[in-house]
């Protein structure tokens, strides 16, 4: 008997080394950062309340062994609970892990936060209004914004009738006018097109007879435009289309003059005065109309090629003074339309005009 109560008591003994050696362990494990086996799982219910409560014979009152009726075990009693659990006492206790519902509500409230609109500044602290000088010139097209600011720098620019000598300069230019070497400078918002107009094209921008006209030739505009004036239908030559409505109402009335230069096919001989008969006017039914300019361009045989300019704009003007003068016209093409020349663009081409031609358009008529 006392021989097997000292077995007994050895093996008490034993138990207590046993326990003693489990507490280094994990002492151990901590210092090298390693969690205990029962620090690796998630309280996936654990709420505020869960953790600090549990008890020395399992969380929440529960009996021996039990996991708690929160979730997952707690730090002291996940073998069975109490002081012999395997040193559950010592040691930092880690917080419990939050939900995933809650780490989502404080990610929706965290977008939330930064996806409200964006507060307006008053004017007096957000960003001048307009656009820099020199990148609306550069868009018009005078070159890079590097060679527009050297425009500046020289003093050509002007900006409602003063010279701007300074960079960054901001104008609207919808508004302001902007000229460089004295011409208009046309902002990105108007288009301006000539069109060597064939022989056969209605000077309409659509006919009612399926007839071709002048909008075939510019069907893929986004922006709509309008011709300047018109040509008769077997009159070949420039014609201008625009979108800008006081400059093609300038361009066409009379108060402007602005000359059309025409060239003529006749059959001659011609005589020596019919150049004085034209300037000094022809009798028409509906009045004089008088030529600003005329001469001889080519002669072959009996073929003539003449020069008539002129500022008027009434119907089949040109045709109908040399018809009165005696000298019907065999062919007839608009070589210019006031500064733009038709050039050697060829029939049924459409081009944009220059920024200096658009600047000499205006200029031209006092725009």
């Amino acid at each position: 008997m006392r021989s097997s109560g000292r077995n007994s008591r050895g093996s008490g003994s034993g138990g207590k080394n046993y326990r003693g050696a489990g507490n280094r362990r994990d002492e151990q494990q901590q210092r090298a950062g390693r969690p205990r086996p029962e620090e690796r799982r998630y309280d996936v219910g654990g709420g505020p309340k869960a953790g600090p409560k549990a008890g020395p014979k399992g969380s929440q009152g529960g009996p021996k062994g039990s996991q708690g009726s929160q979730g997952g075990p707690r730090t002291g009693g996940s073998q069975g609970g109490g002081p012999k659990g395997g040193g559950g006492g010592r040691g930092r206790k880690p917080g419990p892990a939050r939900p995933r519902e809650y780490e989502a509500q404080i990610e929706e409230r965290n977008r939330a936060r930064h996806d409200k609109p964006r507060v307006k500044m008053p004017k007096t602290f957000g960003e001048p209004e307009g656009e820099r000088l020199q990148k609306v010139l550069a868009r018009a097209g005078m070159g890079s914004r590097r060679a527009c600011e050297d425009l500046i720098d020289q003093a050509r620019v002007e900006v409602n009738g003063k010279i701007v000598t300074e960079q960054g300069l901001r104008v609207d230019p919808e508004k302001d006018e902007i000229k460089v070497d004295g011409l208009t400078v046309a902002t990105q918002s108007y288009l301006f097109f000539a069109l060597n107009k064939p022989a056969g094209v209605v000077s309409t921008m659509e006919d009612p007879d399926g007839r071709q006209c002048l909008g075939d030739y510019v069907t893929n505009r986004e922006t709509r435009l309008f011709h300047v004036g018109r040509l008769d239908t077997e009159t070949e030559g420039i014609i201008l289309l625009t979108n800008h409505g006081e400059l093609a109402h300038r361009l066409t009335h009379p108060r402007y003059g602005v000359r059309k230069t025409y060239l003529a096919a006749i059959q001659g001989p011609l005589p020596r005065d019919l150049g004085k008969r034209l300037k000094s006017g022809i009798q028409l039914e509906d009045g004089y109309a008088r030529a600003d300019h005329f001469r001889v361009v080519q002669n072959t045989g009996k073929n003539y090629l003449v020069e008539v300019s002129l500022h008027e704009g009434r119907k089949h003007i040109v045709r109908r003074m040399l018809a009165e003068a005696g000298f019907p016209v065999d062919k007839l093409v608009r070589t210019a339309f006031g500064p733009i020349a038709l050039g050697d663009q060829k029939s049924g081409w459409l081009r944009r005009l220059t920024n200096t031609e658009v600047g000499m358009l205006m200029r031209e008529v006092e725009l």
